[in-house]
């Protein structure tokens, strides 16, 4: 059962003219974000915060919503997705995690989508929040945690033999860097990096959790399901014709067009008891990011059984393309061969709206910002038959340049 008060919440949501960019407006030591090419949205303050652990920590999380459904007054004139009464959630990994799992409900919302700009206040009668100037820069280096390099080579053989042995076929396997920001430090000054530098992936900012992840573990909206798989990647090339060939190199690489199947299978099967009309992508596309290519295959299909987002999530996570296949015996091993809990990296992360609708994307490219300014970042790679554990290591530190740079 979630910690944390369900209490009544009076809601209202009012159109506004277009107040600019928000991330200026967010509280520059604990922000509330969620945007994609500038659209989405940011919370100011907390009206509601609930809290879960465990095993079923998405599933009390879509239950203690409907409860808090059930005694809120909305009003809503607008009726788009992110209006209304809206909870930003970060969910931990592992069922064993340490970590917190949460929903927060802000005081005040502003979104955008589109052209129309709308603030929601939540028990409150605040003024519609203003930009405040940013604090003074920082640079802090991120160096290796827990899981050294040769380390991860290490535990990347070790998969391998598990693999060959038969026991899994798939596991995705993580190492983490630390630092330490300054006294004050501002993490917008982060979130504005990465915004501008991967414009098309979801920064997000919930409890001290904040990045900017390319892939979409689900969307909802008005019954419609929609999801991005990820899985399969190569660094960009130094020139045009450089970039080009490693695109073709991925998209014709077996290890990484099986690793890429796993990841989307297991999403087709997780999501197939809620919607009998889903679709992929016949072939695997190469999504260009800034650093990398990744192979990613779309989901879509309208749902059958009512559910919520946040009941997606539960069905969905983990995939494939965070944990492995089998799942249990993927988990197993990262148990075994990663010296750290965690935390939110790789679990869900985004929002839920008062229908149910939401949109939530895998926490990759992360950062958990501790009270005491301790950074700790993630960064992992599917391990299947055909991998090398030296380009896997290359590989981590590719998906940790977004973090690095953004704090460096």
């Amino acid at each position: 059962m979630p910690a944390g008060s369900i209490a009544h919440l009076a809601v209202e949501t009012i159109q506004i003219d277009d107040i600019g960019p928000l991330i200026p407006l967010l509280d520059s030591r604990d922000p509330l974000l969620f945007i994609r090419r500038g659209q989405g949205i940011a919370g100011i303050g907390e009206a509601m915060r609930l809290e879960f652990t465990g095993p079923t920590r998405m599933a009390d999380a879509a239950a203690a919503w409907r409860e808090v459904l059930a005694d809120a007054s909305i009003v809503d004139p607008l009726g788009i997705p992110g209006t209304g009464l809206v909870a930003l959630g970060s969910f931990a990994f592992s069922e064993h995690s340490a970590a917190t799992s949460v929903l927060i409900v802000p005081s005040v919302i502003v979104g955008r989508k589109g052209a129309t700009s709308w603030i929601t206040r939540v028990n409150s009668d605040a003024p519609a929040p203003r930009p405040h100037p940013f604090g003074a820069e920082y640079r802090i280096s991120l160096l290796p945690g827990a899981m050294k390099g040769d380390a991860f080579v290490a535990a990347v053989d070790t998969a391998l033999e598990r693999i060959h042995a038969g026991g899994v076929r798939k596991v995705v396997l993580a190492r983490d860097l630390v630092g330490h920001l300054p006294e004050g430090a501002d993490l917008r000054l982060v979130l504005a990096s990465l915004a501008l530098g991967y414009p098309d992936c979801f920064t997000y900012a919930v409890n001290g959790f904040i990045g900017s992840s390319p892939e979409t573990l689900v969307r909802v909206d008005a019954g419609s399901v929609s999801a991005r798989v990820l899985a399969g990647t190569i660094s960009r090339g130094a020139d045009a014709q450089a970039d080009h060939d490693a695109a073709v190199s991925l998209a014709t690489s077996t290890k990484d067009l099986d690793e890429h199947q796993y990841a989307l299978t297991s999403v087709l099967t997780a999501l197939a008891p809620h919607s009998s009309t889903l679709t992929a992508s016949d072939q695997p596309f190469t999504l260009k990011l800034p650093n990398l290519w990744h192979l990613a295959s779309d989901v879509a299909g309208t749902l059958s059984d009512g559910s919520t987002s946040l009941d997606l999530i539960a069905a969905l996570h983990p995939t494939a393309a965070v944990a492995g296949a089998p799942t249990q015996a993927a988990l197993d091993l990262i148990h075994e061969l990663e010296p750290f809990d965690r935390g939110r990296y790789a679990g869900p992360v985004g929002w839920v709206g008062a229908n149910g609708d939401g949109e939530w994307a895998v926490a990759l490219r992360s950062a958990h910002v501790s009270h005491t300014g301790r950074v700790t970042a993630y960064a992992g790679g599917g391990i299947v038959d055909g991998s090398d554990p030296v380009r896997e290591l290359a590989e981590t530190k590719m998906k940790f340049r977004p973090i690095v740079e953004a704090f460096g």
